[in-house]
């Protein structure tokens, strides 16, 4: 096949939707098929032999500390260009617009997968009515798709009720050789605790932003000042970050990659995960995969991948007072070695080979429902123009 891949976020960028599509490209470039991807131009024209196609970019006003790509003709011109047998638009919001209208005009079997949950974040921004504005538009675009793909069986279940059309999961992965326990060492502990190696060390990782609700762990810190806590990221709320955590045990490291993250997770007693508003939170599986236990709050998603007092601890939402307990759990040594134990086997189990085998088997999903979808419009015609 030849695949055109439009997304929202690509390389160099990373969270994890490049982290997922980054996997799903090198086993599709493994089966032979072609890949092209159309993504905002940040520099980037190659990824293990698929064409990168650069769009324009602009930053917007409220968010500032990332470019985007808005709606644009030029998808159309690169969809003509390369002819794909299908059309994979990820995450379908501003450049994402232009490939489910132009796959839709051009008559290209069309797949959208769900990333963001946008509508929810409208209660982060004091956006609250627009929020059934918001649903609607990411309805009226997702079901312009033969196939719709979320990341979590809680978001599906969102998905259905809010009537998006044929919905399935893309089940979660993690780089298990990558991440992993022996990545632990002294240098980077001492680097993350700012020189206080003895005290807890808590982790948290991802993108700086109202939505991550990071600001919920500070009481957790005025109250013990044997805590340390290491922010690993970047993002329009870091200045903020900065002074709400001023004079805590805080270490802001910016953003880490590679190696030095994986150590950065290794090196950790726990990752700490106050949101509520993701789809999955891969950074879930990379510490579970790290062997740290994953202190989060619950949700939907975090419940499917967090098991309380097996591989993590959960706390409720906007309450403190859990979130420390739960922080006082990790004193008893024996849980707290269960919990890293169980955290690393439960993260075996999820490797990035079955959600890159299932991406295909959506793609050739995507053409079976096309082609029905085709065949009924075509009788639909028929019986008209008899009539």
């Amino acid at each position: 096949m030849k695949i055109a891949i439009i997304t929202e976020t690509f390389l160099p960028s990373t969270d994890g939707v490049v982290t997922r599509l980054k996997e799903a490209i090198k086993y599709l470039r493994a089966q032979e098929h072609e890949v092209i991807v159309i993504a905002p131009d940040l520099g980037v024209k190659e990824y293990e032999g698929a064409i990168v196609e650069g769009v324009k970019t602009t930053v917007l006003p409220f968010y500032r500390s990332k470019e985007f790509s808005m709606p644009q003709r030029k998808v159309k011109d690169l969809l003509i260009k390369h002819d794909p047998d299908l059309v994979h638009v990820v995450n379908p919001a501003f450049v994402g617009v232009s490939g489910v209208y132009y796959a839709s005009k051009l008559n290209y079997p069309l797949i959208a997968s769900y990333h963001t949950h946008v509508p929810k974040y409208m209660d982060y921004y004091r956006l609250y009515p627009l929020k059934p504005a918001v649903w609607w538009y990411f309805r009226k675009l997702h079901n312009f798709a033969d196939v719709n793909l979320c990341t979590s069986n809680a978001i599906k279940n969102e998905l259905d009720a809010k009537n998006f059309h044929n919905v399935s999961v893309w089940d979660r992965g993690v780089a298990v050789d990558h991440y992993h326990p022996r990545h632990k060492n002294e240098e980077m502990r001492n680097r993350l605790s700012n020189g206080k190696p003895e005290n807890k060390l808590l982790v948290f990782v991802g993108r700086l932003a109202a939505e991550k609700e990071i600001h919920k762990i500070k009481p957790l810190l005025d109250q013990r000042d044997d805590i340390s806590l290491a922010i690993v990221g970047d993002g329009p709320v870091k200045n903020q970050l900065e002074e709400t955590f001023s004079g805590t045990n805080t270490v802001f490291t910016g953003l880490l990659h590679g190696e030095e993250l994986a150590q950065a997770f290794s090196s950790s007693d726990a990752l700490i995960f106050p949101s509520v508003t993701e789809t999955l939170g891969l950074v879930i599986l990379e510490s579970m995969a790290s062997g740290l236990p994953v202190i989060a709050a619950k949700s939907g998603p975090t419940m499917e991948q967090v098991e309380d007092g097996k591989t993590g601890l959960l706390f409720e939402n906007e309450n403190t007072e859990t979130m420390i307990e739960a922080i006082n759990r990790l004193e008893d040594e024996d849980l707290y070695q269960t919990l890293c134990a169980n955290a690393r086997i439960e993260a075996e189990k999820h490797s990035w080979q079955k959600p890159s085998e299932q991406i295909l088997d959506y793609y050739h999903e995507t053409l079976r429902v096309f082609q029905k979808n085709q065949a009924n419009s075509s009788k639909k015609s028929k019986v008209k123009v008899t009539e």
